[in-house]
C-alpha cells in the first residue's frame, strides 16, 4: 500500500512539475549601451547562454533588448548581470570593466555613431 501511494505522489509530482513549466514566461525590456550590429550579435549571443532565457531581441536604434525567459528557470537580475558580463550596461548597472575594455572600438559608448 505504501508503494502504490508513493508511486501515485511521484507521478502526480512529475505531471504538476511539466505543466508548471508550460507556457509559464515573462519579458523584460532592458535598455542597454548598445550601438551597433555587431553588439546585438554579442549581447544576443550571451543571453542565449543564459538559463531559462527562451529569445532575445535588441532593438539598436533604441538600444532596448526585449528578453523572453522562465522566471522558474532565472530572474532579471541574472539576465541584467549576462549584458553586462557581455559588456554592455543594462539599465542603471554599468557594464563590466574588463568585458566593455574587450569589445571593439565601434561598440564603445564613446564611438561616434555609425549607420549600419
Amino acid at each position: 500500500m505504501k508503494k502504490a501511494i508513493a508511486v501515485i505522489v511521484f507521478l502526480f509530482a512529475g505531471a504538476a512539475s511539466t505543466f508548471a513549466q508550460d507556457g509559464k514566461e515573462a519579458k523584460a525590456q532592458i535598455k542597454t549601451s548598445a550601438v551597433c550590429k555587431m553588439c546585438k550579435a554579442t549581447i544576443e549571443k550571451y543571453l542565449a547562454y543564459e538559463k531559462g532565457v527562451k529569445s532575445s531581441t535588441l532593438d539598436v536604434p533604441s538600444k532596448v533588448v526585449t528578453v523572453t525567459y522562465n522566471p522558474r528557470k532565472t530572474d532579471l537580475a541574472k539576465i541584467k548581470q549576462a549584458i553586462n558580463k557581455s559588456g554592455y550596461d543594462a539599465d542603471e548597472l554599468p557594464a563590466d570593466a574588463k568585458a566593455y575594455e574587450g569589445l571593439e572600438e565601434c561598440c564603445k559608448k564613446e564611438a561616434a555613431p555609425h549607420v549600419d
